[in-house]
């Protein structure tokens, strides 16, 4: 990583019309890089939050094809910025089926990373039920990519809960993370995990956030959140739309490392 650089995340709270929350998302992407972001972050399902799962699988697109693909490399080509595309609904070979796709577009337009989404939440209690893995295919190939900024590794929401899908990518600058996480598993563990991941990789982590009540009933979370790898917060915002900005300090990151060197001290690799 050679120089400090702005990063951004962004929190939406999407509804059930694509169309709609594409003109969102490209309107708050184009806030971030006027404050001066390289890499802006949407959050996942920024496309749709559906009323039913069926809803995501029905707009589904093919690798480097449709509308939302092309939305969002247009948004990073007009700005010029590093953007990843919070989740699209990709093509799986089961036809009732999508993967939950995380996509980073270079500068140019181009697709620099794909991540598709390893571990599918499920929650039942207080009301509520998930199951990703009725309407969602796992994928199996973590990622992290060396960028001009910075070399940055990439989860999705509930992949946040499992550290070794980090520690295998270790050492990372940066740890990227779209997420729509519920009110109710938010509340009690979202930020003391995303602290965690921070504390433990000595890492940057920018996470962002669906963040209050959907079109659909649904409620999340929010709190888009960037974190320092002392494990402090350093910018956050609680509820709402929005952009949360923060600088990528390099020279905090080797400071880190070089005054507790846990990562050189890891006994199991």
């Amino acid at each position: 990583m050679k120089k400090a650089f702005k990063v951004a995340a962004i929190q939406m709270v999407s509804g059930t019309d694509p169309q709609q929350n594409l003109q969102r998302a490209a309107a708050l992407v184009a806030e971030a890089a006027a404050q001066g972001a390289e890499l802006v972050v949407l959050p996942e399902y920024f496309c749709l939050m559906g009323r039913q799962d069926g809803d995501k699988v029905a707009i589904r697109e093919a690798f480097a094809e449709g509308p939302l693909q092309q939305g969002l490399a247009a948004m990073a080509r007009q700005h010029g910025v590093w953007l990843v595309g919070g989740t699209v609904p990709l093509a799986c070979p089961q036809p009732d089926k999508v993967y939950n796709t995380l996509l980073l577009f270079a500068p140019d337009g181009s697709v620099a990373g794909r991540y598709d989404k390893i571990h599918l939440f499920g929650f039942t209690g207080q009301g509520e039920r998930y199951c990703e893995s009725d309407s969602i295919a796992a994928g199996d190939q973590p990622l992290k990519v060396s960028t001009p900024l910075a070399d940055i590794a990439f989860g999705i929401c509930y992949d946040l809960r499992f550290p070794e899908l980090f520690r295998q990518l270790a050492p990372f600058d940066l740890l990227v993370l779209p997420a729509a996480f519920t009110a109710t598993t938010g509340e009690a563990h979202w930020e003391v995990l995303l602290r965690a991941r921070a504390i433990e990789n000595q890492c940057y982590v920018l996470a962002s956030a669906q963040g209050g009540e959907h079109e659909n009933g649904r409620k999340t979370y929010g709190q888009s959140i960037i974190i320092d790898p002392w494990g402090r917060i350093v910018a956050a915002l609680p509820k709402g739309e929005g952009v949360v900005i923060a600088e990528i300090d390099p020279d905090l990151i080797q400071s880190v490392r070089e005054r507790l060197p846990a990562l050189a001290h890891r006994v199991f690799s």
